[in-house]
């Protein structure tokens, strides 16, 4: 396999490269391979020429030429006998390093890294017994890429879902007072808004990410609520007014609430497209979701405001909701056909008495539904005390969950399933798991390397470590020569230009010292690194991290001046910031949110329950999320700071009517609340939920984190709007005693009275006193 890889060729034109063209090189001008190739390649000398003394130990084992080498990360699976000789190995690791110091060259090496995948897969249908797993350093980004191409068709059924469930939530068996192209026309002021702000991305040179797959289902539950909310106010008007009254109705009774929400989400999402956020990738997401609700809110006031005017007016004239023409009257409909008469069915004003004229729309199932049975289930005296040990269940499992919380920092999370990051980091976290990934220690200033003091505060700070470079060999050297530690310094240059540098074991080491020459022709040791590798635990992954962290700490307090890096530290940190940056600004958005509101709402009781609302819902989903097996990376954040937002959209408007209102019992409001606006929180829902389900079927841990974490998002929110608030708020604060208003003597009373007499007679039957 070395072999082949090594053959490798890359075509331009005049010239064919292969791996000695774009490798880095050694001090010997030689490409730079993984020592395990040297130990196969002395192992394979040893048995053809029938030499059985041959042994590899592990972790750090000894070449012809005397050198020593660390292979901890090179071997795999590992079975050992005596002490440290290796009995067996179930995986090799070879690395090959590229230079990338043009861009000529980064792209011959680009281009390199696909033949290389396409070589080990070749290799393999050749050699089925030995299973392999390229990886590169574009396998990363290819692969979360990917997501979006294996999630089209699971995106295409979930539009259709969500606008089959759309058109049947906004319909009912009256065909005059049916809107089924409202829900077509909400869906699509939606769409529009999500493809304009996409647009604008792609106008102004933004790059297309993964995580723009959330974007759709952000913009579904703020977008749908919204124009499901204008619907219900429409539902409450009355049908004697003028288009242009009810219209204005809808627009007073839901506008504002709408107004307040998308500002919400306008400084949530801004903030997290602000500067402060240092992950592109999170940054791109908030900069199109505020272009999205921006414009959807733009369009919600015009193209889906025009819409309603429109089908009111079909409305008033008695035309059919979906075939606009005119529905005859029911004399004449007698003499149709039974399915003409069920397609054209509807009730008139005029056979309607006054006293019913407030309920033509509650032939609608989801209204029926709730007025009929629900709020008055859900308010039952014993039915509170299932409910609230309910909640406290619920609490109780979300606190266990939130013990466990941790961070993510498996790449795999972030990119499709069937790709070639899933199965190596699969193969290399099961082998390759004993051992660390070789850290660089490097000291950048000169020191006296030749005063025991500093020998020792090195040893002291790396404590813990294998150390597999020239600073412990040398060490070892000198005391093999039966010579003091503690040299001095004109000993000390002596013995690296001498006998330290021209010794063969230190060969390989030459690299790792900076050396300058001073005008006595001393030598000065300006820098030097040695290779540090920790022993880790094969179920701790977290492990790594904290090492990072260790070391960085260390190097901010130490005396002797050194800087610690491996490639795996960029994902870590990558990782870190992912979790610290979107949570930084989410605090920041929330207390400016709360500062905003302050002045905005019309009693603080709703600042404080909205408050206390979000904290349930945000701590059930992080609990439960974790019981879920999705740990806190840039998504599931992500999608935490939207959940801030999706409850607040779902539950404002419940507290705001239950807490404004007045004379009435907390029973009695609590179920106004849930009849003026469960009806479209239960429609959102069930549109939000039914897009989701799709979602769960693509083969990509991306989407299984969004999936998971939007889901728990949309079913405690719809928990806590149907149960938790109307059975807490019939038993706490505010109260609902009737207030006295105090008399402005100023005012004047009008007293109207207006006297009924019995026709018959003339015996006065009742007195109506109207103020």
């Amino acid at each position: 396999l070395h072999s082949a890889v090594t053959r490798i060729q890359v075509q331009r034109p005049g010239f064919n490269y292969t791996f000695a063209h774009i490798c880095i090189l050694n001090n010997d001008k030689t490409c730079i391979v993984d020592d395990i190739v040297h130990v196969l390649e002395e192992l394979k000398a040893a048995r053809s020429s029938n030499r059985t003394n041959f042994a590899i130990t592990y972790p750090i084992t000894h070449l012809k030429d005397g050198r020593e080498v660390y292979n901890g990360h090179q071997l795999g699976g590992v079975t050992v006998h005596s002490k440290d000789r290796v009995k067996s190995a179930e995986a090799i690791q070879l690395t090959y390093y590229l230079q990338a110091i043009n861009s000529l060259n980064d792209m011959v090496a680009e281009k390199w890294e696909s033949i290389f995948c396409d070589t080990v897969e070749l290799f393999q249908k050749s050699n089925r017994k030995v299973k392999m797993y390229p990886f590169t350093s574009s396998s990363l980004k290819e692969d979360f890429q990917k997501t979006s191409r294996v999630s089209e068709r699971y995106l295409i059924t979930s539009l259709v879902l969500v606008v089959t469930l759309a058109i049947l939530c906004c319909s009912m068996q009256d065909c005059v007072r049916s809107k089924p192209w409202l829900g077509l026309l909400g869906l699509l002021t939606v769409t529009l808004a999500t493809l304009t702000a996409a647009g604008i991305i792609n106008l102004t040179g933004g790059k297309y990410n993964s995580t723009f797959l959330g974007i759709p289902f952000v913009m579904l539950g703020h977008g749908l609520y919204g124009t499901f909310e204008m619907l219900s106010s429409w539902r409450k008007t009355r049908e004697d007014q003028h288009v242009k009254e009810r219209t204005a109705a809808v627009f007073a009774d839901s506008m504002l609430s709408f107004s307040l929400t998308t500002a919400m989400y306008l400084v949530t999402f801004g903030i997290g497209a602000s500067p402060f956020t240092n992950i592109e990738a999170a940054r791109i997401f908030c900069c199109n979701s505020c272009i999205a609700i921006f414009f959807n809110y733009l369009y919600v006031l015009s193209f889906y405001g025009s819409s309603l005017v429109f089908t009111g007016y079909i409305e008033n004239n008695y035309q059919h909701s979906i075939f606009c023409r005119k529905v005859p009257k029911p004399e004449v409909l007698q003499e149709k056909p039974a399915w003409y008469r069920f397609l054209l069915t509807a009730k008139f004003s005029e056979d309607t008495a006054d006293s019913e004229e407030t309920n033509t729309y509650e032939s609608h199932l989801l209204v029926w539904f709730l007025k009929r049975y629900y709020c008055d289930w859900i308010t039952n005296t014993y039915v509170k005390p299932f409910v609230v040990l309910f909640y406290l269940v619920y609490i109780s499992f979300a606190l266990m969950g939130y013990l466990q919380v941790s961070e993510g920092s498996d790449l795999s999370n972030i990119v499709a399933t069937a790709t070639r990051t899933i199965e190596y980091t699969t193969a290399q976290q099961k082998y390759f798991s004993n051992y660390s990934p070789v850290i660089g220690f490097y000291i950048y200033e000169s020191i006296e390397y030749w005063n025991t003091s500093v020998q020792e505060d090195v040893l002291e700070y790396t404590k813990g470590f294998v150390r597999i470079s020239w600073f412990e060999s040398y060490l070892n050297y000198l005391r093999k020569l039966n010579i003091s530690t503690g040299l001095p310094k004109k000993n000390f240059t002596d013995m690296l230009r001498n006998s330290f540098l021209k010794a063969p074991q230190f060969a390989h080491f030459s690299e790792d010292i900076i050396f300058s020459k001073k005008y006595n022709n001393e030598i000065d040791v300006v820098a030097s690194r040695m290779f540090l590798v920790a022993k880790t635990m094969e179920t701790k992954r977290e492990e790594l991290y904290d090492l990072l962290e260790t070391l960085r700490k260390l190097s901010l307090t130490s005396k002797v001046k050194f800087i610690v890096f491996n490639p795996s530290f960029v994902y870590m940190d990558r990782y870190a910031s992912s979790v610290g940056a979107p949570l930084q600004n989410s605090c920041i958005s929330a207390l400016f949110l709360l500062f905003f509101s302050a002045f905005l709402v019309a009693d603080s009781l709703i600042n404080v329950w909205l408050t206390l609302t979000v904290a349930s819902v945000e701590f059930g989903v992080i609990g439960f999320m974790t019981l879920w097996k999705v740990e806190l990376d840039c998504i599931s954040v992500l999608c935490l700071i939207y959940g801030i937002n999706y409850t607040i959209d779902n539950c404002a408007p419940l507290l705001s009517t239950f807490v404004l209102g007045k004379e009435f019992t907390r029973t009695k409001w609590v179920k106004n609340a849930l009849e003026v606006h469960g009806v479209a929180i239960l429609q959102s829902y069930l549109c939000y939920i039914v897009g989701l389900i799709p979602l769960a079927a693509v083969p990509s841990n991306l989407t299984r984190t969004l999936f998971r974490c939007l889901f728990l998002i949309a079913l405690v929110t719809f928990f806590h709007c149907f149960a938790i608030l109307p059975v807490i708020l019939t038993f706490l604060p505010p109260s609902k005693k009737k207030r006295k208003e105090k008399k402005n003597p100023e005012n004047r009373e009008e007293i109207e009275c207006v006297e009924m007499v019995d026709m018959d007679s003339t015996r006065v039957v009742d007195q109506i006193t109207t103020v």
